[in-house]
């Protein structure tokens, strides 16, 4: 009893130490998976098949072209995504280096 109590504590806080790692790491919008857009908030399914359907026509080269050639992305939305650590060649929307 005492080690499958053990057990499910170690992977509760392995599990929220993973969420707390992906809400505080960058992704970037040029390599991400699938999956690793539909992780960063404010982005569902339907945003991230239009990012990854942009993208197969050529990289996203800064924040004004993915908000250019993406529907629904537009500069508060953006500013949002930003803060929730999309990053387009490893910058966010002020242009900042990612950290």
């Amino acid at each position: 009893m005492r080690s499958a109590l053990a057990f499910s504590l170690r992977s509760t806080s392995l599990w929220l130490a993973s969420a707390c790692l992906s809400c505080c790491l960058a992704t970037e919008v040029n390599q991400a998976t699938e999956a690793e857009l539909d992780s960063v908030k404010g982005l569902g399914p339907a945003s991230t098949t239009r990012i990854l359907e942009a993208r197969s026509k050529g990289l996203f080269k800064d924040w004004a072209d993915l908000m250019r050639r993406v529907k629904g992305i537009k500069p508060a939305q953006a500013a949002k995504l930003s803060e929730a650590g999309l990053r387009v060649n490893g910058k966010n929307l002020a242009g900042e280096d990612a950290p």
